[in-house]
């Protein structure tokens, strides 16, 4: 019924910026809020960051504190995960999720809604 696409991934260097979109179509009432995750090749997925519908809020992983921003566009149900200062260890591929979760979660259990995934890649 939900579903979510994300775009905005490519190659950038060391240094430079990269704006993800998080698209979701259908209802989204039943869920709290929305995450970013990553996952690069041989290594677990880990949360990046997320920011509820209502009242924003966004909370980040320290490995991205300071650097990355999540904002949401309410109205088009976008979500959206500006990457600035990235590092070759940025390089992954992103997938945005959604959780009915009412309070903060990094529970990748908690997100029960996943995007397809877009690549990103670092050159140093």
């Amino acid at each position: 019924q939900v579903q979510l696409v994300e775009s905005g991934g490519g190659l950038v260097q060391a240094g430079g910026s990269l704006r993800l979109s998080c698209a979701a179509s259908g209802r989204t009432s039943s869920k709290s809020a929305m995450g970013w995750f990553r996952q690069a090749p041989g290594k677990e997925r880990e949360f990046v960051g997320a920011i509820f519908w209502s009242g924003g809020s966004p909370y980040y992983a320290d490995s991205v504190k300071g650097r990355f921003t999540i904002s949401r566009d309410i109205i088009k149900n976008t979500v959206y995960l500006q990457m600035n200062s990235l590092k070759s260890e940025d390089t992954a591929v992103y997938y945005c999720a959604a959780t009915a979760r009412v309070y903060p979660t990094r529970q990748q259990a908690d997100y029960g809604l996943w995007g397809q995934g877009t690549q990103v890649t670092v050159s140093s």
